[in-house]
């Protein structure tokens, strides 16, 4: 499956792409509430960096930061996995021309590398895992080094987002729109939603993005529905001109920022960085962007010890991921569509925003 959005100005992607990584270079201020971590130190045998530039964004489960009233209506309850519910691999082209976004589902299955487990300090071999344990076990460094082993991309930058983030940054833009062909409905989220188009403040918004129970197309589905997601929040600011309103853009980036603990990114991706990146992206058009997400050529393969998997298409996953590292279009890739039965109204060749936006 895969789906495809545009990203032209500061903000990327709450909770989903470097758009809002981009927004917190434009207050210096705020900056400093942005924890930074050490992710890429004692990391070995990389894969050689090539042009452009690769973050890993990661949205992760915690919810120590939501209320208990969110908690109850929303189903957020229960034990956080301390893992991560979504990956994406943003691929920034080297002329800062073109912005490519590749989704990661969390159930795929990886060799997680040997390392040292955070939880009780102990040395760990290599072993089997779903993607989303890497984080788990090892943090963001884990996490990272998982990824380049089975991408074969060298991650430039790492950016993570939390729930409260989220649902902050969600009600500063005022809410976005959320539109669907069929009545979504999810026991597990409470999510109960008619057809048509409806406005979705901070906490519905991540009850819509966390849903994976709908229907049988599980992490597939729910990937979708984020994709289409995102193309609502920039649709959102593009009519409302946020990026080029330093007051908004305040707001949003303070509204970010407001949960302790809610954002992590590495030690190098500086102030600057941030700022300038977001300069160069905020006119990027629509055509110029991309998101697709890993063909998967097994669905629920269980794995002893591990449980059911995702197994991904290895010759249609290296073309992809081939093209980054080449910084060429995922556009170029040509990759067979799934059986009808895999997932709802979904294809692996990428789609323009616009194909995915209500109107």
């Amino acid at each position: 499956m895969s789906r495809r959005s545009c990203v032209r100005f500061t903000l990327r992607a709450v909770a989903l792409t470097v758009l809002i990584g981009t927004g917190l270079g434009c207050a210096s201020t705020a900056v400093p509430r942005v924890e930074r971590t050490d992710v890429f130190g004692g990391l070995d045998n990389r894969p050689e960096a090539g042009p452009g530039m690769n973050i890993l964004l990661v949205g992760t489960d915690g919810r120590e930061t939501v209320t208990p009233y969110e908690k109850r209506v929303y189903r957020m309850g229960g034990i956080a996995c301390d893992c991560t519910d979504t990956m994406m691999l943003v691929h920034v082209s080297g002329n800062r021309d073109r912005v490519s976004v590749i989704s990661l589902p969390r159930d795929s299955y990886a060799r997680i590398p040997a390392h040292r487990d955070r939880r009780d300090g102990r040395a760990r071999p290599e072993r089997a895992g779903k993607l989303n344990a890497a984080y788990q076990r090892g943090g963001p460094a884990l996490a990272v080094r998982t990824v380049e082993r089975m991408t074969g991309v060298h991650i430039d930058r790492y950016l993570q987002l939390g729930f409260r983030s989220f649902i902050n940054t969600i009600d500063a833009l005022g809410g976005v729109g959320i539109c669907t062909t069929r009545h979504l409905k999810d026991p597990s989220t409470a999510l109960d939603l008619a057809p048509g188009t409806s406005e979705a403040k901070g906490s519905r918004a991540l009850q819509y993005v966390r849903s994976r129970k709908v229907d049988g197309t599980a992490d597939f589905g729910r990937i979708q529905r984020q994709q289409r997601f995102l193309v609502g929040v920039l649709r959102r600011m593009a009519r409302d001109d946020t990026a080029r309103d330093p007051s908004r853009m305040k707001a949003l980036v303070s509204a970010l920022l407001g949960g302790a603990g809610q954002v992590r990114v590495d030690r190098g991706f500086t102030t600057a960085e941030l700022l300038t990146l977001a300069l160069q992206l905020r006119d990027l058009p629509p055509a110029a962007t991309e998101f697709a997400t890993v063909p998967v050529s097994g669905f629920r393969k269980r794995v002893p010890g591990v449980g059911e998997t995702l197994q991904w298409d290895t010759r249609k996953s290296r073309s992809i991921f081939a093209a980054l590292r080449a910084d060429e279009p995922l556009a170029a890739v040509s990759l067979d569509a799934p059986p009808p039965s895999a997932w709802h109204e979904s294809e692996y060749a990428p789609v323009s925003g616009a194909a995915l936006d209500c109107g």
